[in-house]
Parts: structure tokens; sequence; C-alpha cells
């Protein structure tokens, strides 16, 4: 399976959603304003977890990385407007994009 044939739809991001929302908003919008490199605190577990994942999962973050921020972000706000969920607006903020970018940035080191 090609990187190209997948897109990222609103489902996908439901069905992760869970990862999204186990952060409280308060802290959330800390880490964002901040522009904390989370992917690094967090880099063992990546590490570790991403031999569990499958090549369907890997091509999908791979199509992620690869996807414009304001892209990703309309797609958040998509579940957002669907979900209610806090989490999703803060990241589908703007101002969120530097935070997103950096992220993006250090898990593709991690993952790839």
């Amino acid at each position: 399976m090609e990187s190209e044939e997948l897109e990222i739809t609103e489902k996908d991001v439901m069905e992760l959603m869970g990862l999204f929302t186990r952060v409280p908003p308060l802290l959330l919008r800390g880490v964002v304003s901040r522009n904390s490199n989370v992917v690094k605190s967090f880099q063992n577990k990546i590490e570790d977890y991403k031999d569990e994942l499958s090549e369907e999962d890997l091509i999908k973050i791979k199509k992620v990385l690869e996807m414009p921020v304001e892209d990703l972000q309309k797609i958040l706000m998509n579940v957002y407007t669907e979900t209610h969920q806090k989490q999703l607006k803060i990241l589908a903020d703007p101002k969120a994009e530097p935070f997103i970018i950096k992220n993006l940035q250090e898990l593709e080191k991690v993952m790839f």
C-alpha cells in the first residue's frame, strides 16, 4: 500500500481520538502555548510502541507527517464539530500550528 493512495479521514481521527482526549484541555492549552516538544518527552514509549504498528499504521503516520498542517487542522476542526472534544478545538486553532509542526518533525525523527 502506497502512502499516496491513502487519505487521512475524519474517521481515522475519530479512531485515534482517545489519544487526543486523554490530556485535560487546560494542560493541553498550556503545552501548545509553550510550544513544548511532547514527542521528546515520550520518545521511549513511542519507540517501544512503533514495533507493534502494522504497515498500514505506519503508512497513515507517514501520510500525516507529509500532510500540510492546515489540512490536518481542518480535519481536527471537523471532528471537533462532531464530538465537541475541547482538545481537538485547541489543536485546530491556527495558533497551534507551530506546536503541531514541531511535534510532527520530532515524530518523524523517532518513527523513520
